[in-house]
């Protein structure tokens, strides 16, 4: 089968097209014939060598963390799926490659496709909605009357983020460029702070939730905007212990993070408020329950451009210029 692939690890490194062996089906798994494929800066990341330490990957291997498309084989304990049915996932860690024309995987990470999208707006949600789902409903038990910052609310996560916390009854701030502010209040957003022009900590006051999905300052900064108790839940880092207990990381590694970790764990304590950095999992459960949600008609994606198959490496690329409104997707058939 065809795939994007990647041969070695480096920064802005470009990813091969070539060929790779179709993959094997386990007795749990589905195999995927792929229609499209969402981007992430998580692709990028991984390319550049940035989770090396923590995700078991050598290459060559294929990149790419959204399908969606059809189910074409089942392994012999497969009970949710059968051949035909039209499907989207985010392939659980160690096993993603959907930069390729088939992808196996286990059955429980996959959901069925939201029947109002096609397939190129099925593949923009897996990971976003993924980790929207896990840091809005899981980590931070947002209930209704509660106040929550998002950031980046033009980026794939915040996209969906601030409808979530909307259907979960929350008022939303955003942060976002000018020419984004008409966007997030169409998905919305009570309050849309333009980053040019303001300052969002001077701002925003007394919150219950921030979602960090940008670099050191924002963090540090978004700790002043939250009220007593408050959790500031950031997808960019710095990773903490909790999370290498999690993921099962060495005793060396486990304290790098306590380490990486420290100032922002430290100072948040002194705020009263908590610090926890989130890594999504694979989890179709909750794929079902966010695609009955876009059925509803109470999430839509937000997809910017959609890419040739052949262009993969230019879409990544775009994805990395951080200018793109919500998702970018190639469409491989």
């Amino acid at each position: 089968m065809k795939a994007f692939i990647l041969d070695k690890y480096k920064k802005r490194g470009a990813l091969r097209f070539g060929d790779m062996p179709e993959p094997t089906l386990q007795d749990d798994d589905v195999l995927i014939e792929i229609h499209a494929a969402g981007l992430n800066v998580l692709d990028s990341k991984i390319r550049d060598g940035e989770f090396k330490l923590i995700l078991p990957y050598r290459p060559p291997f294929a990149l790419g963390h959204d399908v969606a498309g059809t189910v074409v084989r089942v392994g012999s304990k497969v009970r949710r799926f059968k051949p035909g049915d039209e499907v989207y996932a985010r392939p659980r860690d160690g096993r993603i490659g959907t930069f390729a024309e088939y992808i196996a995987v286990n059955e429980i990470d996959a959901a069925l496709k939201p029947k109002n999208l096609s397939m190129e707006e099925a593949a923009s949600i897996p990971l976003v909605g993924l980790t929207a789902w896990q840091a809005l409903v899981e980590r931070a038990g947002l209930k209704k009357g509660q106040k929550v910052l998002i950031h980046a609310g033009s980026g794939g996560v915040g996209t969906l983020a601030i409808q979530l916390a909307k259907h979960l009854g929350a008022t939303v701030a955003t942060t976002t460029s000018t020419a984004n502010l008409e966007l997030v209040r169409s998905l919305g957003a009570d309050v849309a702070i333009d980053y040019t022009k303001q300052e969002f900590e001077k701002v925003l006051s007394g919150y219950d939730v921030a979602l960090n999905s940008l670099g050191g300052d924002t963090l540090q900064k978004s700790l002043s905007v939250l009220g007593p108790g408050g959790k500031l839940i950031s997808i960019s880092g710095p990773p903490d212990p909790n999370f290498a207990r999690e993921q099962g990381l060495n005793w060396f590694l486990q304290q790098v993070t306590r380490l990486l970790s420290f100032g922002i764990r430290s100072k948040a304590k002194r705020r009263g408020v908590s610090y926890s950095f989130l890594f999504m999992r694979a989890n179709g459960d909750q794929l079902g329950q966010i695609a009955s949600l876009i059925e509803a008609g109470i999430i839509r994606p937000v997809v910017d451009r959609i890419f040739p198959f052949e262009a993969t490496s230019e879409a990544l690329a775009y994805v990395e210029t951080g200018r793109s409104r919500g998702k970018v997707v190639v469409k491989i058939r």
